[in-house]
């Protein structure tokens, strides 16, 4: 396109009002939000390209997204204050970053980490960022298990049923429990996720540890390609997209 340059735009969204990233019909999408406001400051369509399609009820700590747009060096160092100001509260634009032509949001993403949250504790105004849970769970054994994840790397077991990917193949590179205030909180990082993956994972590692599954099993269910043998998608609620690792040469200086 012609006199166009592309941008990246890092976002954060709280996103219990919205149907997910990707645009829907008759549903309101983070998507739609973003590009409607930009189309808007900028008096030409956006089309905005994001890095993964968060589900409903997901939420994001730093999401990225590419568009093309001609951008003056003088309104670029405005947008982010203009694009906020027009934005609902629940989404913020926290960067714009003038990337190279062919740079691309999803493509180009080395690696992704999301985090899940989980409250031991019933509590009203930590509802809608965590999932309660009340029994005890034993997170020394949901490392344990957590760890084989790292030896595999076809994880059509938790995947949503009847998608459209063309390779179940992911490489995690981390993946842990950890003790928080209120509860425990689990991060993994991976080169890429599936739909559903995320929350198919945490169910069943919560399984393992209320005792319910043993560890040999999360290796037969992996191994079994099969949904139906992997434990419960805890709540969209609870699970947060913190990070997205690009290389750094497709950022201009």
């Amino acid at each position: 396109m012609n006199n166009y340059s592309r941008y990246f735009i890092e976002i954060a969204y709280n996103g219990e009002a919205y149907s997910g990233w990707q645009k829907q019909p008759n549903s309101i999408s983070i998507q739609e939000t973003i590009e409607t406001v930009l189309s808007n400051l900028l008096s030409d369509e956006i089309s905005v390209v994001g890095a993964g399609r968060t589900d409903a009820g997901v939420h994001a700590l730093k999401m990225f997204a590419h568009f093309d747009a001609k951008i003056s060096d003088k309104k670029l160092n405005e947008l982010k204050y203009l694009i906020n100001n027009y934005l609902p509260k629940d989404i913020v634009v926290k960067n714009l970053y003038n990337v190279i032509p062919k740079a691309h949001a999803r493509f180009d993403a080395i690696s992704r980490t999301y985090e899940y949250k989980i409250s031991k504790e019933k509590d009203p105004f930590h509802f809608p960022l965590t999932y309660f849970i009340k029994e005890n769970i034993d997170i020394d054994l949901m490392n344990k298990a957590s760890k084989i994840l790292l030896n595999y790397r076809d994880f059509k077991s938790f995947s949503k049923s009847n998608t459209d990917v063309k390779t179940f193949f992911c490489k995690i590179i981390s993946a842990k429990w950890n003790f928080t205030k209120n509860g425990y909180i689990f991060k993994i990082e991976s080169d890429r996720f599936l739909r559903n993956m995320v929350r198919a994972i945490v169910g069943s590692l919560i399984e393992i540890g209320m005792g319910k599954r043993e560890i040999n099993d999360f290796k037969k269910l992996i191994e079994s390609r099969d949904r139906k043998n992997a434990g419960f998608s805890v709540p969209a609620r609870g699970l947060f997209l913190t990070d997205i690792v690009y290389p750094k040469k497709i950022f201009k200086r």
